[in-house]
């Protein structure tokens, strides 16, 4: 299902490479499950224009349970060094297939792999992900380690208005239906 390119994997990697994420639009929340190598299913987010989106989160640094103020603090943190760069970013939400382990995370276009990485790792994440027309991509952040994958992308209605962040507006706006 996974290629993986050589270097040394975080203890963790399974999890990471088997982890779904859901990215909220203003219209819908859009599931993004690995498949086997070569596979696209679904359709690639408009709004980010076929640039990668790349997954990151500041929970739970180092491996280790943090606290819910510890995380959201964080959190905090990582949303204001993207709004400081000036990126789009979309809330997301990473984790378990069962749903059973989650961390709030961002959905950023604008990246390198290498910038998300280096994101990640001043976050104390072992990994984040990259999202692109192509591929499914979990990235080690203190390595060059890389499992690719296909992908299966499903749309559902979002609950309410989630906001897409732009770049030097006065915080977020709503995205367009695409």
């Amino acid at each position: 299902m996974h290629a993986i390119e050589a270097a040394v994997t975080p203890l963790n990697w399974d999890l990471y490479r088997t982890a779904v994420v859901g990215i909220r639009f203003r219209d819908r929340t859009v599931r993004v499950e690995p498949r086997p190598s070569g596979t696209t299913q679904g359709s690639f987010p408009e709004p980010a224009g076929g640039s990668p989106v790349h997954v990151i989160t500041a929970w739970n640094p180092l491996g280790r349970t943090a606290s819910a103020d510890a995380n959201a603090r964080a959190q905090r943190l990582l949303s204001d060094e993207i709004h400081r760069r000036g990126l789009t970013w979309w809330s997301a939400e990473g984790g378990d297939v069962h749903g059973t382990h989650r961390e709030e995370s961002v959905a950023v276009v604008g990246l390198s792999d290498t910038a998300a990485r280096g994101l990640g790792r001043r976050f104390g994440q072992d990994a984040v992900f990259a999202w692109t027309p192509g591929a499914w991509r979990v990235l080690a952040c203190g390595t060059g380690a890389a499992s690719v994958s296909g992908w299966a992308a499903f749309e559902s209605a979002a609950a309410g208005v989630f906001p897409v962040h732009r770049p030097n507006g006065a915080g977020p706006t709503a995205s367009r239906p695409r």
